[in-house]
């Protein structure tokens, strides 16, 4: 089912998480351009449909003028330079939201070659709480894991019991 260039671990844990708390025939806005997991998504039966890579800071289009009941975000707020203005215009009831957390032994991501792959923000779990709970939304479920990776040192080791991804189920009070 998943390529070798997944992340296998952190598709896994979204779609039982997803599977655990939707209904198939609920209409899915993913934000971002179709990629591997919301493909995925659409193989296990999810009814998706994804944003077309518009500057969502700015341009609120898709979320005003598209049908859906979830809004799901995944690895995408902590490329927006504000997160609270994209769930102020969401017209969603449920949002399904994860980010990588914010890890005290490592600099947030910034890529040397891609200006638009850069993190803005490196959320800690209490903070994405707070967004949600400001934007007008109560949290049901959530889930962290730890990211281990095959090398050796102090940060690979610290990454293996330190949790890297937060996982929030959250629906507007």
């Amino acid at each position: 089912m998943y390529e070798k260039t997944y992340p296998k671990e952190r598709f896994e844990k979204t779609l039982n998480f997803l599977n655990k708390h939707l209904n198939k025939s609920e209409n899915i806005l993913d934000l971002g351009v179709e990629n591997p997991l919301s493909k995925l998504m659409k193989q296990e039966g999810f009814n998706v449909q994804n944003t077309k890579g518009e500057d969502i800071d700015v341009n609120f289009e898709s979320l005003d003028n598209n049908n859906y009941e979830i809004l799901t975000a995944f690895e995408i707020f902590e490329h927006l330079l504000n997160p609270f203005t994209v769930l102020q215009h969401c017209k969603a009831d449920k949002v399904f939201i994860s980010v990588p957390l914010r890890l005290w032994f490592s600099p947030a991501y910034r890529s040397k070659t891609d200006m638009w792959d850069r993190h803005y923000h490196e959320f800690e779990d209490w903070q994405l709480d707070w967004l949600l709970e400001k934007a007008g939304f109560k949290i049901v479920d959530s889930i962290k894991w730890a990211h281990p990776v095959k090398k050796f040192g102090i940060r690979p080791i610290l990454r293996k019991f330190t949790p890297r991804y937060y996982l929030v189920y959250a629906e507007r009070i």
